[in-house]
């Protein structure tokens, strides 16, 4: 495949964030939301890069998101992949406020070395009844990070952007519910920890936001992988 010439990973995140495009899902409204926010943080989040080159020019062997895997112990969504987040609490000026504090509550990062890109619009989680805005931000001046609470979080780690939109790495989850059939994106990531699947909302918001970018390399999407072991 035939790589385009482009602008880098920053330029064309930062373009997204300005652009003001309609939501990146469009999912049932959720009933009296609750506020929330998540820090989707890009960047050269160690000294380690990928050994796969993207097919994408912007998507360079070093680029990474953060995540973090939610305690397995949490009454909502445990275990699951997660970017750093949550409620807008009172005290917070904005959404973008409730997504550094939270990420520096959850990871340690140090908000300072963070660029803000701009905020997404809103987008809404029915089951949870909340209304997530997705703040996406540049790591300028990286900080370390790991897990600060064992209670919130088992892990903190940065996800390869070139890992990720491997097709190798990419797949379906299916969840059977009351005669319903539930399918949505997913993506496996490995590191010093073991295998991670990020499904949910955040593959959601993954798979929309690399689509948006045309980062998005061709994958199999018949392909299930199982929810068994995550």
């Amino acid at each position: 495949m035939t790589r385009r010439a482009t602008r880098s990973a920053r330029e064309e995140l930062a373009a997204l964030a300005r652009a003001g495009d309609p939501r990146l899902l469009e999912l049932p409204a959720a009933e009296d939301p609750r506020q929330a926010a998540v820090l989707i943080l890009f960047g050269v989040l160690d000294r380690v890069p990928s050994e796969r080159v993207a097919h994408d020019a912007a998507v360079s062997r070093d680029l990474d998101v953060l995540l973090l895997s939610r305690a397995a112990t949490l009454r909502s969504h445990p275990g699951q992949v997660a970017f750093p987040g949550g409620r807008v609490d009172d005290g917070d000026a904005d959404a973008i406020a409730a997504a550094l504090r939270e990420a520096r509550e959850e990871t340690g990062l140090d908000p300072s070395g963070v660029e803000v890109l701009g905020a997404l619009p809103a987008v809404p989680i029915a089951f949870s009844r909340h209304l997530v805005t997705p703040v996406l931000a540049w790591w300028r001046d990286p900080s370390p990070v790991r897990v600060m609470d064992e209670g919130e979080s088992s892990a903190v780690f940065r996800a390869p952007v070139a890992d990720l939109l491997d097709p190798a790495n990419r797949g379906v989850t299916v969840i059977r519910r009351d005669g319903r059939e539930w399918r949505g994106p997913a993506f496996t990531v490995a590191d010093e920890g073991g295998t991670h699947l990020v499904w949910g909302f955040t593959a959601m918001v993954l798979d929309a936001l690399f689509e948006r970018l045309g980062w998005t390399e061709p994958w199999d999407r018949e392909r299930v992988v199982s929810l068994e072991g995550y």
